[in-house]
C-alpha cells in the first residue's frame, strides 16, 4: 500500500481457529461506519483464504492481506 490507511478499529483474533476470526471481524465491522477500516490480526493459517472469501461475499473491501511471521494481518473497509 502506497498511502497509509487510518485504522478505526483493531480486532485481535490471535489464537482463534476458523471460523472465529471471521466472526470476530463481522462483530467488529458492524460497529463501524461505512467507509471506516478495521484491522484484523489472526494466527489461523486458513484466515488468508477465509477473509478473501468473506470480503467477496459481503462486499467489503479487502485493502491488505499480509503475513508477518506467524501473524496474518488484514485491513478491511466497511462498504455497506
Amino acid at each position: 500500500m502506497s498511502t497509509p490507511v487510518e485504522v478505526d478499529l483493531k480486532v485481535d483474533a490471535s489464537g482463534l481457529k476458523c471460523p472465529m476470526p471471521v466472526i470476530r471481524a463481522k462483530k467488529g465491522i458492524t460497529t463501524e461506519e461505512i467507509g471506516q477500516v478495521v484491522e484484523i490480526l489472526s494466527t489461523d493459517p486458513g484466515s488468508m483464504a477465509d477473509f478473501k472469501a468473506w470480503c467477496r461475499s459481503t462486499g467489503h473491501e479487502l485493502l491488505l492481506a499480509e503475513q508477518q511471521g506467524e501473524v496474518f494481518r488484514f485491513l478491511i473497509r466497511r462498504m455497506k
